[in-house]
């Protein structure tokens, strides 16, 4: 409604009485309604509100593109989650074990808002990361899950396979993905166990890369194979130029796995990763032999772990300590790699036990259980 509505325009000459009704009343536009007016002042305050809640609404529920990091969960996998047994061997005695074996997690948070993550920051017990360095472009949250699940799973398989290697036991070669289209496509299936590639008898995995070795493409070799328990049956197949080398390319990658007529079944779920393979393979060495590997000791630790029992570096080693610590564990494995990082951030009273290997965190262990020295970081 324009100002002038409802008012005569006067000149310069003119005088306008004033308003009728009281002194101080504001003066009737014409419509009935008073007109409220704000100073600059008034006007910049309520600027400055609205800017306030939408500041603090956008703090509170966007997103930022950040992850906060910090420590997660532990599990004893000498213990029981849920009620079942992390760690349990079926067909075969087992032996009464002591202590804890506790393996370590960190936690991920992709959750996060701006509120949010000054807030965990500012806790000293997070840290924030940029989203893109643990979340690949286009790539779902559900994707990041599997494939974490998947890790987890394959650090169990080879948590297995190293314990029951250092335990004497034989292993076997299985066929674990096949390429699509390539020329073992046709011939071969995950799960089939690998017996000859080209008349050469197989009994790890290094001995295909072996037979393979020197080959060329569209050279024709044999491969024997066992497939679902069948009995052992031969194909020829006829090799493929290889995407990274001179030699033939057939198109299965392979894997140890453990020959034994018994089961070890490890029972976790909901934890991604693949850096829990040292403690399963721990339990199961301490599940499987007499005596008690870690007494009445409570030892955390961590370390990717290979099917010949190499035990690899992980990330996020400062939260895990963290986490150990407030679980009440007085000793750590810590892969020999992550040592300098563990040693400038562990805290105080939790001691630091270094490892390269399974045999040689068992002795470690060993050796922590009877007062004799163990390595450090």
């Amino acid at each position: 409604m324009s100002e002038s509505r409802g008012k005569q325009p006067a000149s310069a000459a003119t005088q306008v009485s004033p308003p009728s009704g009281a002194a101080g009343e504001p003066a009737d536009n014409g419509s009935g309604r008073s007109r409220l007016r704000l100073s600059r002042r008034g006007w910049t305050l309520a600027l400055s509100a609205v800017l306030v809640v939408v500041f603090a609404m956008l703090g509170a529920f966007v997103r930022v593109p950040y992850v906060a990091l910090g420590p997660g969960p532990t599990y004893d996998t000498l213990g029981a989650v849920n009620g079942e047994q992390v760690v349990s061997v079926e067909g075969r005695p087992t032996y009464p074990t002591g202590g804890e074996l506790r393996m370590t997690t960190v936690s991920l948070n992709d959750d996060v808002t701006l509120f949010g993550a000054l807030g965990l920051w500012v806790s000293g017990r997070f840290a924030i990361a940029p989203r893109e360095e643990y979340f690949q472009p286009g790539e779902s949250d559900e994707e990041v899950r599997r494939q974490n699940i998947q890790q987890f799973r394959d650090s169990q398989s080879n948590a297995e396979v190293a314990a029951l290697r250092s335990l004497g036991y034989p292993v076997k070669v299985v066929v674990k993905e096949v390429v699509s289209g390539s020329p073992a496509d046709d011939v071969l299936s995950p799960g089939d166990e690998i017996v000859a590639v080209d008349g050469r008898r197989i009994s790890n995995e290094d001995d295909v890369i072996a037979a393979l070795k020197g080959t060329r493409p569209g050279q024709t070799i044999s491969i024997t194979f066992r497939h679902d328990g069948q009995p052992t049956r031969t194909e020829s197949v006829r090799l493929a130029r290889h995407p990274e080398g001179p030699q033939g390319f057939v198109g299965f990658q392979p894997i140890d796995r453990a020959d034994v007529p018994f089961e070890v079944d490890i029972a976790l779920e909901d934890v991604g990763g693949p850096s829990a393979g040292l403690m399963f393979a721990l339990a199961i060495v301490d599940r499987m032999t007499p005596g008690k590997l870690v007494g009445g000791e409570r030892v955390a630790g961590t370390g990717e772990i290979s099917e010949k029992g190499q035990v690899g570096a992980i990330g996020g080693i400062s939260f895990k300590l963290v986490a150990a610590k407030e679980a009440g564990a007085t000793a750590f494995l810590v892969p020999e790699r992550n040592c300098a990082e563990a040693s400038a951030q562990a805290p105080e009273g939790l001691r630091l036990i270094k490892v390269s290997d399974l045999d040689g965190a068992v002795r470690a262990l060993q050796n922590l259980d009877a007062g004799r020295p163990v390595p450090s970081c």
